[in-house]
């Protein structure tokens, strides 16, 4: 948790590195778009790549967040599971994205902030997993016909909707992939029927 004047300092250092980019950007910079002296700026974050890390780490914080409030949500898990997804992803390049340094920040995030990062990819893998646990607990779904884990489920859906988002350019195609494989994954998961006492299976 950030206080006010470091959270209002970590967000005038994400406008810099968008407008400048990683490389570039200078903690003058920083301290001029947060309207203080560089000296000043120095006591709160003795470095670039410290100010740069704390700045991730409350980015990615505030993503599982998103990802828990999606996933209380109402509705089937797997649909559940994709909003927590794109609400995550979609937190963390909510600026970035439409920054012409994106890509430089993005590979900062993993040069700089990389165990950041995997920790907060791995935080998210056990949410998802632990959402799709509970509705197998429920009866909602099985793993034992996909000879699978509720694990192996959720890095499977972080992987194609990774893979997804490289491949398909176009929002609305990303859609109709996206549905059709929820679909593929659902059929894999669904319980069985039980066919009624004394009928026959269909």
């Amino acid at each position: 948790m950030t206080d006010d004047r470091t959270g209002h300092i970590l967000d005038a250092a994400l406008t810099a590195f968008c407008q400048y980019g990683y490389g570039k950007t200078t903690m003058q910079d920083v301290a001029r778009a947060a309207g203080m002296s560089r000296a000043a700026l120095y006591l709160h974050f003795p470095s670039k790549e410290d100010l740069f890390r704390a700045g991730s780490r409350r980015a990615h914080s505030r993503a599982l967040d998103e990802v828990d409030a999606a996933l209380a949500q109402h509705g089937d898990v797997l649909s559940r599971v994709d909003a927590a997804t794109a609400a995550y992803f979609g937190g963390l390049m909510a600026q970035i994205s439409s920054s012409v340094h994106g890509g430089e920040v993005l590979d900062a995030s993993l040069d700089v902030a990389g165990d950041i990062a995997s920790e907060a990819h791995a935080a998210l893998v056990v949410r998802l997993a632990g959402a799709l646990q509970t509705a197998a607990a429920a009866g909602e779904v099985q793993f034992s016909t996909s000879d699978a884990t509720a694990e192996d489920i959720a890095l499977l859906l972080l992987a194609v909707a990774d893979g997804l988002k490289k491949t398909s350019a176009d929002p609305q195609s990303l859609q109709q992939r996206k549905a059709l494989f929820l679909r593929l994954v659902h059929s894999g998961i669904a319980p069985l029927r039980q066919p009624p006492a004394g009928g026959n299976a269909p």
